[in-house]
Order: structure tokens, then C-alpha cells, then sequence
């Protein structure tokens, strides 16, 4: 177990790759989860539409930090719509084939998936929902009371998960990466999400947000309560939103 993280990065060496799914024919995965017809989609007010303050990216950037202390100041669905579209906000549909977004992700392949836990967002029921990020809805996954002491638990007792007004979290589906790049693909979705996650940083900075981003969590925990597999989808990366 001492050297697997070594190991990782030495069997993920190009030289080690064998055909991909994608060389050998097989077809593109699905550009994103969706949802179905039983399930409960809820509408986002469209980006275009919403207004923010302009902030010059310099300053966003110098005033970047972690923020684990919220107000109780609630976020509103037109700030959470702009997060979201910030993060992981569709541009451009190619076909079946690919989606371009205002984030980088390796081949343009975006395996990640944005779940946000609801704790405070005005106009939105307290509980789970997944983003659904080519029609920019939110999808209802679990509005259990015990759904945000769950996460906090899984997150290691962290109590700004649930103190916070919004906390986001990204699944990785691996096989939309590995389709293309093989076993070297585990390496691109951790990438991806660094990508989205500075992207909530900078961006919160224009709604008098702040972010704290979270890698500590137990995997065994967080992706039964998230009701994934940890195979298919894991969690890969947690972040908080609140007003500062």
C-alpha cells in the first residue's frame, strides 16, 4: 500500500496503454447523465438573464481563498444557476460526440457530474440534486431530512458542509475519460476537477461568496449516500458556498 500512489503514475505511463474503447469502435458514452421520466426536474433561471457584479479577474483572483465561515444570508436560485453555468456550463453540443463548456477537460470528454446539497438556496427545496448541465435544470435526487448530516459525516464531521449555503459535489463517471484515454484517463478526471473547482472559486468571488474546497471525505461512505456505485461514478471532489 506504501508505494500505489507511485505505482498509479508508472502503469498510467503512455507506454504501458493499451488499445482504447474508442480506437476499437465501440460507441460514445452519454454526454451526461440525465434524468428520467419519473424524476423531478426543476428549471434554472437561464445565464444569459442573470446579472452579477463585474469583477475585474485580477481581483478575483488576489481575493481568492478558502471561506469556511458563512453569514446565514441565503444564495439565491439566479446565483446558484451562475455557479453552476460557471462550473460546468454547456456552450456548445457537438453532435452526440462532445460538449464544449467553460471549463477545459481533457479530449473534451467532461466525465464529471455537479450534485449540489442544498442547505440554504432560496426558492429550493433543502436536499440533493444533480445538475443537468446541456438543458441547465437540476434534477430532485434525495430530499431526505437526514440527506445533509449524512454528507457532512461522509465529508469527516466537517461542519461547513452543512453550514454552508450550497455545497458542491463532483462525480467522476470514468468510462466517458477512459473511452477515449484508456487507464490514463484516472489521471485526466483528477485534473478536470481542479478545472471546475478554481472555477467556483473565481466566480463566487462576483456574488459575495466564498468556497472551500474538500478533499477529505470517506469514499465508502459518501458514494452509497450519494446512491452510486464508487465504480461506475465516485465522488472525486467537495466544495462549500456560502455568503461571506
Amino acid at each position: 500500500m506504501g508505494k500505489i500512489g507511485k505505482e498509479f503514475m508508472e502503469k498510467t505511463q503512455y507506454r504501458y496503454l493499451d488499445r482504447s474503447d474508442q480506437s476499437m469502435g465501440y460507441p460514445n458514452p452519454d454526454l451526461e447523465l440525465g434524468a428520467e421520466e419519473k424524476d423531478k426536474v426543476i428549471d434554472l433561471p437561464l445565464p444569459a438573464d442573470i446579472k452579477v457584479e463585474n469583477i475585474d479577474l485580477r481581483r478575483a483572483i488576489e481575493k481568492r481563498t478558502s471561506v469556511r465561515n458563512y453569514s446565514s444570508e441565503p444564495l439565491s436560485l439566479e446565483e446558484l444557476s451562475y455557479l453552476l453555468w460557471c462550473t460546468q456550463g454547456v456552450k456548445e453540443v457537438v453532435r452526440t460526440a462532445a460538449t464544449f463548456r467553460t471549463v477545459p477537460s481533457a479530449g473534451a470528454r467532461h466525465a464529471l457530474e455537479t450534485y449540489i446539497l442544498a442547505n440554504n438556496v432560496k426558492g429550493l427545496e433543502r436536499g440533493l440534486y444533480r445538475f443537468l448541465p446541456i438543458e441547465h435544470k437540476l434534477v430532485e435526487i434525495n430530499t431526505e431530512k437526514d440527506i445533509a448530516t449524512k454528507i457532512r459525516r461522509g465529508c469527516l464531521d466537517q461542519a461547513f458542509v452543512t453550514t454552508s449555503a450550497a455545497t458542491f459535489i463532483w462525480t467522476a463517471v470514468p468510462y466517458r475519460m477512459t473511452w477515449r484515454y484508456g487507464q490514463r484517463g484516472y489521471r485526466y478526471l483528477h485534473l478536470d476537477a481542479g478545472h471546475v473547482c478554481q472555477n467556483l472559486y473565481l466566480s463566487a468571488e462576483s456574488v459575495n461568496c466564498g468556497v472551500c474546497a474538500i478533499a477529505a471525505f470517506l469514499d465508502e461512505e459518501m458514494n452509497p449516500v450519494m446512491g452510486i456505485d464508487g465504480e461506475n461514478e465516485f465522488v472525486i471532489y467537495v466544495a462549500t458556498v456560502g455568503k461571506k
